[in-house]
Formats: structure tokens, C-alpha cells, sequence
């Protein structure tokens, strides 16, 4: 076993004015005003109750110096005959975008645990099984350490967090796993009930493991004192996570949605899904499927990307006349997906948990009655930990903040660059303090490189105060502030160059006499008075101003932050069209619409951004039961030739529709793509009183 001091590490980012003002040591509980009531809020760990109870029960001068700490085997090698066990610890004090990040403040490779390769001969025996999770961390009590500030705090190291994926649960809770009685390693669910969410269980708790143990250990023979253990599904192993003041482990594992939400569902598709996954239109941080069906791979993110997808490509395939079964399975997939944006929510306040369990009630109800009519054919057990772990995720949010404080996912972006130092900087024996001298010298080089970079950065700022005119944007650079704002411009067109060009495009057809009244109309509308107080009427000669690109800042409804949608309104971008969906603000509910043309005009003195737009506002009638039972929001084009214009500044942000290949000119809103368009959505349908349909 090869190890780091972990105090040394934390002590140095104290120490560091990079990174120490950022830490926060006191909890909070923060609330923010929704129009009607004020509703407390979480995201961070110190803002969430298990922080806020640790810091209750310590001294009164004590300041909380949390860690999270994750631990699972890696791949070194490409056919994974050479593994690693690293330690990976992160610091809950600092924001998520300084721990989660790759940076010197980011995750700390901290320890290196021996695999024990199995021996046929003694694999099955308890004695070996038991060796294995004899593995165990050590820390330290609290400490008087003068910070960065010349402050003197009673740092008080506490484990928050352990962050591992279910094998790996096991070994940090001791219990026996998969097979056991109770393989839950935080309450006591029994074996065959894992299937059922709806049902709640006692808490397991390490006083309570620890009882158990010291009274296994005080019977008369072996066999009863396994008796006993196996009782509760319990190692012959004092956990020393219980050593830590103030640490439970069955508390401190959090639910990883990384390996629980991310993994395969299962699958009913045909040939038909590829064709709909490939049409599905290009999104950023969204992978593009050209097909799905047999498709090859082991990535979580890959998971997710598809299954975001996947109720968009396969409602004109799983319909409920087509395959019954099929159609229960996709609702149980909806609502999933649902779940999971649930706890992918980067801010969540009282509401949204509520909202989050509600939907694990729709998804348990909904599974069992997949699970009853599927069993005839399937004849599947449904009894697996990565189903019941489900029942503790809101528990979990609320004791330790969003599930981005505790997903394995940020850990296992590591073991890439532990796997190449094991290729490029190894001579493949004896690995372990190879790859972790490396790690330290990058982690150094990486520390440099902030220092000039700060330096850089210090120096560029001095010269903007003493020779401002030396730093000016040049012309044409895109404004970081606007809401909105136009870039890859054109040049300069005029009216009938424009007409005749787009000729054969019904959208174009009286592009200058709808300009027109377009501006003669909204201006008033909007208290601009026209030039002159003449009615606008340009001329075939008169010239705009295209552009293709189209950047919309917004306010998350998440986490109330600025967010950034980059649009395209291009015939050709990377050797295909490319016009992106927008959702536009009106005086009562919003509508969506496709970009056609963007475009900048000068009326009078005053320059104007304006989009020529596809709408999709056609009135749906009566929504269909389908729509409703996938929770699908349906909108319909108008013909081509009833293009409107737009004032870009009128554009809330970007949207992706997908075809209903079932209906022309129909397309549904694909709001899985982020958890932003989810709530926009939610709370549109509920203004429109669209519901789902459990039953």
C-alpha cells in the first residue's frame, strides 16, 4: 500500500491564496423567494444538514474541514490485466468548480491500495474474502492551524463524503454484498424486496454495525458467530471509519449517479431507431448518434447521452398498438429519465426534491407493472441494489447536497491520465510509486503554470489601467455582457439581392414589404418611435446586415446563473445545414420557432437585431394519450410562408425539436437536453395542464 498525507495536502491548500478564500467552514441554510413563499435551497455540501449537524455537535470554535473520499480498481493496462486501486480525495469546503476540476484545488491522488489477485484455492473461503476489505483509511482529530489569512482556526477533519460505486460500497461499509441477506450497505433492506422503491427500511448506522460485531464476536463457537453476522449481512471486520469522531459510515456513502442512473435499462428497437436517432438534430455537450442498435460501448456518458434521447427516436416505434410491452417499457424509460435530470439538478430547492420524489413514485409504480406483465416472458429478478439505491437519493441530497458533491464520475475522469503515466512512464513492474512520483511531478508543473498564468494575467490588467486604448476590442468582437448577440457576419446585402437569392424559399416571398411592417407595427408597440414619425418603408437598394452565428445568455431556472446557448442560422456549417430552434418570449406563453435568417438593419439612427423565424405555433387541439403517457410536448409548423420576423433580444435561448416521423410539420421539444429546458418545460406543461398519466 502506497499513501500521501492527506493533512499535508488539505494544510497546503489552507495555505495557498488561490484557494484558501474560497473555502467556506461555517454551514448555512440558504433560501430564496419563489413569487409566493420563501423556499430553502441546496447545492453545496455546507449548505445541506449533514454539515450542519457535524459543525452542531463540535466545539464551539470549530471549524468543519470536510473530505470526500473515493476509491475504486482502474484499467492500466488495454486488455486490464494491470490494474490500479487509487485513493482520490476532494475538499467539500471549496465550490464544485474548484473540487471537481482537474486543477492543483481539484481531486489528490492520496493513496494506492495492493489488488489481491484471487487464488482459485482460497477465493471461496471467508478468510480471503475477508483479507480484502481489511484495507482501511486513517485520519487524524482536530487541529489549531494559522490559515492563509494569519487566522487561527480549530480545523476539524471530518469524512463527508464516500464517493464509490456499489462494489466499492461494500468494502468501505463491510457488508457482503450482492448475496447477502441485506445487500443495501445503508439500510436494512431484505434481498428479495430490493425491487420494491416504495417501501422504506430501517437505517443501518456504525454504532449499531459495531454492537452487532463485538456481539458476534462473543459467542461460544464460529459457526454462531457467523450465524449472527450473516444476520445482517456483516464482515468479521472492525471498520475504522468508525475511529473518526463524528463519521457514520453507512451515512457518509451517497448515492453515485454515475453507475446507478447511467447504465443499461434494457433495449426493444428496431432498424427504424437508428434512422430516428440519426435525425435527431445536433446539440452542444449532447453526443450525436447516427445509430444506437447494437451499438458497442462501456461509457456512462454514452448511457446518458442515449437515454436522453431515446424516447424522442423510439415513440413511432414502441407504440401501445405495436408492442404493449414495449410501450410500458418506454414510460418506464420517461420516466427515468426524468428521475435522473432530478438528481442531476445542480441547485435543488424544497420544491424540485418534492417534484424529484414524486417522480421515483411514478417510475416505482410504473416498474411494477412492467415487472408483472414482463414476467411471464422476461422471467427476469428484478431484486438488484441499483434499483433500491434509488430510495436514497433525495435523502441523500438533502444530507450532502447536490449529486455532483458525490458522483464517482469527476474520480473516474482520473484514471486516464493515471493509465497513460502507466504507459508512457513506466517499465510496467513494480507500477504503484512510478505512476504516483509521476503524478506528483505533473500536479508541481501544473501548480507552476498557474503561478505565470496569474502572473500573466496580473500584468495584462496593469497595462489595461495604464494604457487603456492599447486593450480595446477590436471591431466586431462578440460583447460577453449582451443578452444577445449577433456574430459570423456576411457582409452587407441588399433587399433584392436577398429576394433573388432565396427566390425558390416560400419564406423569402415579400421579404422587404413584411420587413417593413413588421418594424411599422412593433416599434410603436415597443414606445421606439419611428424616425421622423414617417412609416418605415425601405427600398430595393437599401442594405442589412447577415449574420450566422447567434450567442443568447439566460438565467438558469436551476441555479439562477448566467447560461450561454451558442445558436447557427448557417447553410452551411461543417458541410450541412444548420438552422437551430429558439424559444420566444410573448406576452403570455412562450412559443418555439426555427431560425431562418439573422440580420442587422439601421432604422433612423438606432441599429436593430432581427430574426426571420419558422414558427411552430400551430394550435395541437387535443393532446393525444401517447403524448401524455411520455410526457411529450408537441408543437406543429405553420406553412413556410407564414415566416415571421422577431426581435432577437425577444429569444429566451436555444431548443431542440425532434420530427414526429408519424406527422408531418409535427415536432416535439426535446427537454432532456438540460436540466434548464426540463424546468421550463415542467413548468409549461403545468400551466397548460398537461399531465402524465401512472396508471
Amino acid at each position: 500500500m502506497h499513501s500521501r498525507c492527506l493533512w499535508s495536502w488539505a494544510l497546503d491548500l489552507m495555505r495557498d491564496s488561490r484557494f484558501a478564500p474560497h473555502f467556506t467552514f461555517d454551514a448555512q441554510r440558504l433560501y430564496k423567494f419563489n413569487g409566493a413563499r420563501f423556499v430553502r435551497f441546496i447545492d453545496e455540501p455546507w449548505t445541506a444538514n449533514t454539515f450542519w449537524d457535524a459543525q452542531s455537535r463540535l466545539p464551539q470554535d470549530a471549524k468543519p474541514l470536510a473530505f470526500i473520499l473515493y476509491a475504486d480498481k482502474a484499467k492500466l493496462s488495454s486488455f486490464g490485466t494491470a490494474k490500479g486501486y487509487p485513493i482520490i480525495v476532494r475538499i467539500a469546503n471549496l465550490p464544485v468548480e474548484i473540487r471537481n476540476s482537474t486543477g492543483v484545488g481539484g481531486g489528490r491522488v492520496v493513496g494506492w491500495l495492493p489488488i489481491v489477485k484471487e487464488d482459485p484455492k482460497h477465493s471461496k473461503k471467508k478468510s480471503f474474502v475477508d483479507f480484502k476489505n481489511a484495507i482501511i483509511v486513517h485520519s487524524k482529530s482536530g487541529y489549531w492551524f494559522e490559515c492563509w489569512d494569519h487566522v487561527q482556526r480549530l480545523l476539524w477533519p471530518l469524512i463527508l463524503i464516500l464517493s464509490a460505486d456499489y462494489e466499492e460500497q461494500c468494502v468501505m461499509s463491510l457488508i457482503r454484498g450482492l448475496k447477502g441477506k441485506f445487500p443495501c450497505p445503508v439500510c436494512l433492506v431484505p434481498q428479495d424486496e430490493q425491487s420494491v422503491l416504495s417501501n422504506a427500511h430501517p437505517l443501518r448506522t456504525s454504532t449499531e454495525s459495531l454492537n452487532i460485531l463485538n456481539a458476534a464476536r462473543s459467542a461460544s463457537t464460529q459457526k454462531e458467530k457467523e450465524q449472527q453476522l450473516k444476520a445482517y449481512s456483516l464482515r468479521d471486520v472492525e471498520n475504522c471509519f468508525g475511529k473518526v469522531s463524528y463519521c457514520d459510515v453507512h451515512r457518509a456513502l451517497s448515492f453515485d449517479r454515475l453507475h446507478t442512473n447511467n447504465a443499461d435499462l434494457g433495449r426493444e428497437a428496431v432498424v427504424k431507431i437508428d434512422a430516428n436517432f440519426d435525425a435527431l438534430p445536433r446539440w452542444r455537450n449532447l453526443k450525436h448518434f447516427s445509430h444506437v442498435v447494437g451499438i458497442d460501448f462501456n461509457d456512462g456518458s454514452t448511457h446518458e447521452d442515449i437515454s436522453k434521447m431515446i424516447i424522442f427516436a423510439a415513440q413511432s416505434v414502441l407504440s401501445r398498438t405495436n408492442s404493449e410491452l414495449g410501450y410500458l417499457l418506454l414510460r418506464c424509460i420517461r420516466c427515468y429519465v426524468d428521475l435522473d435530470i432530478y438528481a442531476a439538478l445542480e441547485v435543488h430547492t424544497e420544491d424540485t426534491i418534492a417534484a424529484g420524489r414524486d417522480a421515483l413514485s411514478q417510475f416505482s409504480t410504473l416498474m411494477d407493472l412492467y415487472i408483472e406483465k414482463s414476467h411471464p416472458e422476461t422471467n427476469k429478478n428484478w431484486n438488484f441494489p441499483k434499483k433500491h439505491l434509488l430510495t436514497h437519493l433525495f435523502d441523500d441530497i438533502i444530507a450532502k447536497g447536490v449529486t455532483r458533491n458525490y458522483n464517482t464520475k469527476p474520480n473516474e475522469k482520473m484514471h486516464g491520465p493515471l493509465r497513460a503515466i502507466y504507459h508512457r512512464q513506466t517499465n510496467f513492474k513494480d507500477v504503484a510509486p512510478q505512476i504516483l512520483r509521476y503524478d506528483h511531478w505533473l500536479l508541481t508543473s501544473l501548480s507552476i503554470r498557474d503561478e505565470i498564468n496569474d502572473l500573466d494575467a496580473y500584468t495584462d490588467n496593469l497595462k489595461a489601467t495604464i494604457e487603456p486604448d492599447a486593450t480595446e476590442n477590436p471591431e466586431g468582437v462578440i460583447n460577453a455582457v449582451a443578452r444577445v448577440q449577433l456574430g459570423a457576419r456576411q457582409g452587407d446585402f441588399s433587399f433584392a439581392d436577398i429576394e433573388q437569392s432565396y427566390a425558390t424559399d416560400r419564406a423569402f416571398f415579400g421579404f422587404r414589404i413584411k420587413l417593413n411592417q413588421f418594424l411599422n407595427d412593433s416599434l410603436p408597440n415597443n414606445a421606439i418611435p419611428l424616425p421622423n414619425e414617417t412609416r418605415i418603408r425601405f427600398q430595393a437598394c437599401d442594405q442589412i446586415t447577415e449574420f450566422r452565428y447567434l450567442r443568447v445568455n439566460y438565467e438558469s431556472m436551476v441555479d439562477w446563473r448566467l447560461q450561454r446557448d451558442l445558436l447557427r442560422c448557417n447553410p452551411k456549417f461543417f458541410g450541412s445545414p444548420r438552422y437551430d430552434c429558439v424559444m420566444i418570449k410573448t406576452e403570455h406563453q412562450p412559443f418555439f420557432a426555427r431560425l431562418i435568417y439573422m440580420f442587422r438593419c439601421k432604422v433612423g439612427g438606432t441599429e436593430l437585431s432581427i430574426a426571420l423565424i419558422h414558427p411552430y405555433d400551430v394550435g395541437i387541439g387535443v393532446r393525444r394519450r401517447q403524448d401524455l403517457d411520455l410526457g411529450l410536448w408537441r408543437v406543429r409548423a405553420k406553412p413556410r410562408s407564414s415566416s415571421e420576423f422577431v426581435f432577437v433580444d425577444s429569444i429566451i435561448r436555444g431548443a431542440a425539436l425532434a420530427s414526429d416521423p408519424e406527422a408531418v410539420n409535427d415536432y416535439f421539444v426535446i427537454d432532456t437536453i438540460d436540466t434548464d429546458i426540463f424546468l421550463r418545460m415542467k413548468a409549461l406543461q403545468d400551466s397548460s395542464g398537461l399531465r402524465f398519466r401512472h396508471q
